[in-house]
């Protein structure tokens, strides 16, 4: 219950308070619990803040989904609030000892609180209130197994199979098909790439392993959870229009934290899909974008995922790059419609040498239903195979460590997995710009629940012929399209979120992540700001006492009546722990124990960072002359040669 501190002298003490008033300060699981107790009444603003401060830490109870979700400016500025009033400097309150050093200390609290607010203020300001995710209650899932990859045709629609099927030929890409309504999900590609982040929370738990392996294995396990969500039947989704977002995040309720997606379509010929997701507090960002294309083989077709993802672990700068399996349709012209997922696909990490190989194989022709979306794989480190994989991705999935020949279930979408999903949320559609997915195909998915395929393909030709126009339009003034969120980096032909922010979280300055308008902001709390400001509340407490501490020892010297008690304390003053003949000029240069410290062990960082800096140049021009010199023996090689090969040529006409 009680936790005691001892200094070796009270100017330590001080420091020590004030250190530790600075570090709760700093936590943002006291500010969040301090907000939620001031909301419930809870909060107790005693006189020994400091204990208070520490009680409440110990005895917070976490805030819920909808309080942290709910999270704006009004209700910060109510937290701050409360913060300030909660945290009150013990030290100076227990020093009251004299009437004009009391009125000093509380015009000192009342300009720190000041400075307190207007920092506050500055940090909140760059995050307003951002935007309003509710959550996605209805999700519609299809059955396990063969039965929801399979369809039957009906004859209506049978008719305008083949009135679309005239046109094509073996081997086209359909990108720039218009395909009828009736085989389209009612969502947009953008939305349906985010079914990969309902289990997010399996990431959270891989950048915290110690081992590459067991991390590289966690991933994989992620990756699996991907695809065991079906459509009910064979269904394509919308093609994006050109500059369509979509956004949506998942809250973690064991990290208290949320991962945000963002995508955009950023052409339409060829089509590609840009997206970015981002979790800093949970230590993880995937970046990448997916080039949708489709082939015609007559009886079939195939929708193939050209791409890549990167994942990356900010605490670790791990980059592990993922690839995608293509979606192959078959019996279109006669038979039954059946859909399946094909290809090999890698997931590859080069810093820890450790990769994962898939195989999602098609089902053969005389297979049974047992042998329909199988895959198999392995993971390596290096060339050597360490676990072998096998079974379904939409079922179990068993892994072989060849180590120790221990054979286990890794992945299995049972029904309690499936209610571990994390909620989605989505924007709330007031706040959703014209050229979101829900807003921008609103009509179209009305239309289809409905079962309205005339009035889907009627409000689907608004949309496309709206975008033709647009194109059009831009052709002829000669202005060029730009994304709104993501840039496109032509050395390596890939696309990057504008906004991205890879810098590992900070527990002491970052407070929580938030998006707005499809940028996705961290809210901070400056700690130079705070430093500066403490170092400043030291050098005033090492004044105030340097001064009292000499008025005191001139008032017992100019006694009128000194005794031998009046010389002990004289003697007493000029001792080394009180006062050494101290001026206002000597208190800047005696700074507090600490915050000594910390600025030389600023000084050492800085030191080594300038000594790293000229390695890398030394590095570098070392490289430089290397490299010239390869290129001049390289030469001189080439130049022998040639003079090898003439004499040589010389000598067998001489001596033909």
């Amino acid at each position: 219950s009680y936790l005691i501190f001892r200094a070796a002298s009270e100017s330590d003490g001080r420091c020590w308070l004030d250190a530790l008033e600075l570090a709760l300060r700093c936590s943002s699981l006291f500010r969040l619990s301090a907000s939620k107790q001031g909301k419930d009444g809870e909060m107790n603003c005693s006189s020994d803040s400091a204990h208070a401060g520490l009680n409440n830490l110990l005895h917070s109870s976490p805030l819920s989904d909808q309080e942290f979700f709910h999270l704006n400016e009004s209700a910060l500025e109510n937290h701050h609030h409360l913060e300030n009033d909660a945290f009150s400097d013990k030290s100076e309150r227990d020093n009251v000892e004299e009437s004009e050093n009391e009125t000093h200390e509380n015009s000192r609290k009342t300009n720190e609180s000041e400075s307190d607010q207007s920092e506050i203020h500055g940090e909140v300001s760059p995050g307003r209130k951002g935007t309003t995710y509710v959550e996605q209650i209805y999700e519609e899932f299809g059955e396990t197994g063969e039965s929801s990859q399979t369809e039957t045709v009906s004859e209506e629609n049978k008719s305008l199979m083949w009135i679309l099927l005239k046109q094509l030929r073996p081997g086209m890409d359909l990108s720039r098909v218009v395909l009828p309504t009736f085989i389209l999900e009612p969502r947009s590609f953008l939305n349906k790439l985010s079914d990969y982040y309902y289990h997010a929370d399996l990431l959270s738990q891989a950048v915290l392993e110690d081992d590459p392996y067991s991390r590289i294995k966690q991933v994989l396990r992620w990756y699996l959870s991907g695809f065991y969500k079906k459509p009910k039947g064979i269904k394509k989704p919308y093609n994006p229009i050109l500059g369509e977002t979509f956004r949506c995040c998942w809250f973690h309720p064991q990290t208290n934290s949320h991962t945000f997606y963002i995508a955009e379509q950023v052409s339409h010929h060829p089509p590609v899909s840009a997206f970015h997701v981002s979790n800093r507090k949970d230590g993880f960002c995937i970046t990448g974008s997916i080039l949708a294309r489709s082939k015609f083989y007559g009886n079939s077709l195939s929708a193939l995922l050209d791409g890549k993802a990167k994942l990356m672990f900010l605490n670790r700068g791990e980059d592990y790059v993922i690839t995608m399996p293509y979606a192959h349709c078959k019996g279109i012209l006669y038979g039954t419609m059946t859909m399946e997922l094909g290809g090999k696909v890698t997931i590859d990490c080069e810093k820890t040498n450790h990769r994962a190989e898939l195989e999602f194989k098609l089902k053969p022709f005389f297979g049974g239903s047992t042998s329909i979306n199988q895959i198999s794989g392995k993971i390596k480190s290096g060339e050597e195979v360490l676990a072998s994989l096998d079974g379904h991705w939409d079922g179990e999935v068993h892994i072989n460590e060849l180590k120790n020949g221990n054979v286990e279930v890794f992945w299995n979408p049972t029904s309690e997995v499936r209610r571990q999903r994390l909620k989605r949320h989505i924007v709330l559609f007031e706040e959703q710009t014209d050229f979101e997915s829900e807003r921008l195909w609103q009509h179209v998915t009305s239309a289809i629940n409905k079962g309205d395929q005339h009035k889907a393909t009627q409000e689907k030709f608004v949309l496309e012929e709206e975008q033709r126009n647009a194109a059009r339009e831009r052709r002829e003034n000669g202005t060029e399209w730009k994304p709104l969120l993501f840039r496109h980096d032509a050395t390596t032909n890939e696309w990057h979120y504008k906004y991205e922010d890879l810098r590992p979280w900070d527990p002491l300055n970052d407070i929580a992540q938030f998006e707005k308008n499809g940028i996705l902001q961290t809210m901070e709390r400056h700690l130079s700001t705070r430093m500066s400001n403490h170092t400043t509340t030291c050098i005033n407490n090492q004044i105030t006492r340097h001064k009292r501490s000499a008025k005191d020892c001139r008032r017992r010297k100019t006694s009128d009546q000194p005794s031998n008690h009046s010389q002990n304390t004289e003697s007493s003053c000029s001792t080394p722990e009180s006062v050494q003949e101290l001026s206002d000029d000597d208190g800047f240069g005696s700074l507090c124990t600490q915050c000594g410290k910390e600025m030389n062990h600023l000084k050492e960082i800085h030191s080594a960072v300038l000594s790293l800096q000229r390695a890398q140049q030394d590095i570098h021009r070392l490289r430089h002359m290397v490299s010239s010199e390869s290129f001049l023996l390289d030469s001189r090689c080439w130049f022998l040669l040639c003079i090898f090969l003439t004499c040589q040529l010389f000598i067998n006409y001489v001596f033909k």
